[in-house]
C-alpha cells in the first residue's frame, strides 16, 4: 500500500502523520458528542476551505472520498425513515414514520458523516504507511514491535487481491469456477484466509530471527520530526473543532448525545 502522490509545494502533504492522525481524531471526537446541523455544518465550510492545502488533485479527492459521498445520504435516508418520532409527521407506514424531528436528525447525520469522513480522507491519503510507523513510534512512543508488525501487516494488505486473483484463476484452470459463482465464494475465502496466515507465520518469524522482536532500544533509518507545521495544524483543528461547538451552542442549536441517552 502506497501513499497518493501530493504536490510537494503544499504543506499538508509534507506533515507528519502522527499530527494529521491527531487533527482528524480531535475534530471527529468532538462532532461525535452532539448531533445537530450547524456544528457540522461549520465544521465542514471550514474544513473544505482548506482542502486545498492539502495537495491532492480534484480527481482523486472526488475518487478517493466517493464512498462517503455515497453512504452519507443513504445513513440521512435510514434516519429519516425509522429515526426518532417528533413534530409534525409527514408520512407513515407501517415501521416507517417520516416527521420534523426525523428528517431534522437525518439532515445533521448526514453533515456529520461528511464532516468527520471527509478531513480523514483528505489527511489520510497522503500518508506512507512508513512514515506513519516511524512517526507512531518516534513521537507518539507506541512500542516498536507493535508499530512495527502492525507496518508488516498493513503492507502485506494489498498481496491478498493478487492472491484473490491467482487463487481465481487457478480454479478455472482446474475447470472449479466456471459457475456458481455465489456458492463456490465460501470456499474461495476460506482457502485466502488460509494462505494469509501461513504467510503471517512465515513474515513473523523472519522478522522474530532478524530481530525485531528484541526488547532493547532500537535504531530508526528515518527520523520522524514533530515541529511548527505539525502544531500549526493541530491548531487548525482545535479552533475548527472550537468554532463549531461555538456557533452551535450560541444559535442554541447544541444537542449533547449522552443528554439524549
Amino acid at each position: 500500500m502506497t501513499a497518493v502522490a501530493a504536490r510537494p509545494d503544499r504543506a499538508v502533504a509534507t506533515i507528519n502523520p502522527v499530527a494529521k492522525l491527531a487533527t482528524a481524531l480531535l475534530v471527529a471526537g468532538v462532532l461525535v458528542l452532539t448531533i445537530d446541523w450547524v456544528s457540522a455544518t461549520v465544521a465542514l465550510v471550514l474544513e473544505v476551505a482548506l482542502f486545498a492545502f492539502a495537495g491532492v488533485s480534484a480527481r482523486t479527492f472526488w475518487l478517493r472520498t466517493l464512498p462517503i459521498w455515497i453512504m452519507a445520504p443513504l445513513a440521512g435516508v435510514t434516519i429519516a425513515l425509522y429515526g426518532e418520532a417528533s413534530g409534525a409527521t409527514y408520512f407513515e407506514w407501517l415501521f416507517v414514520h417520516v416527521t420534523e424531528g426525523s428528517v431534522t436528525l437525518a439532515v445533521a447525520t448526514v453533515l456529520r458523516v461528511l464532516a468527520i469522513g471527509l478531513p480523514a480522507v483528505v489527511l489520510f491519503i497522503t500518508i506512507d504507511p512508513t512514515d506513519l510507523a516511524d512517526g507512531l513510534a518516534q513521537v507518539a512512543k507506541l512500542p516498536s514491535r507493535f508499530v512495527l508488525g502492525a507496518l508488516a501487516g498493513l503492507r502485506l494488505v494489498g498481496l491478498l487481491i493478487s492472491d484473490w486473483r491467482s487463487l481465481e484463476l487457478g480454479r478455472r484452470a482446474r475447470g472449479v469456477s466456471d459457475h456458481g459463482r455465489v456458492r463456490r465464494l465460501p470456499g474461495q475465502a476460506f482457502a485466502l484466509l488460509v494462505i494469509a496466515i501461513r504467510r503471517g507465520s512465515k513474515l513473523a518469524t523472519a522478522m522474530e530471527a532478524r530481530g525485531f522482536g528484541g526488547t532493547t532500544p532500537r535504531s530508526w533509518a528515518r527520523a520522524s520530526h514533530f515541529g511548527r507545521p505539525e502544531v500549526l495544524l493541530l491548531i487548525i483543528g482545535a479552533a475548527i473543532a472550537a468554532t463549531a461547538v461555538a456557533v452551535s451552542v450560541a444559535t442554541g442549536h447544541w444537542n449533547f448525545i449522552w443528554a439524549r441517552a
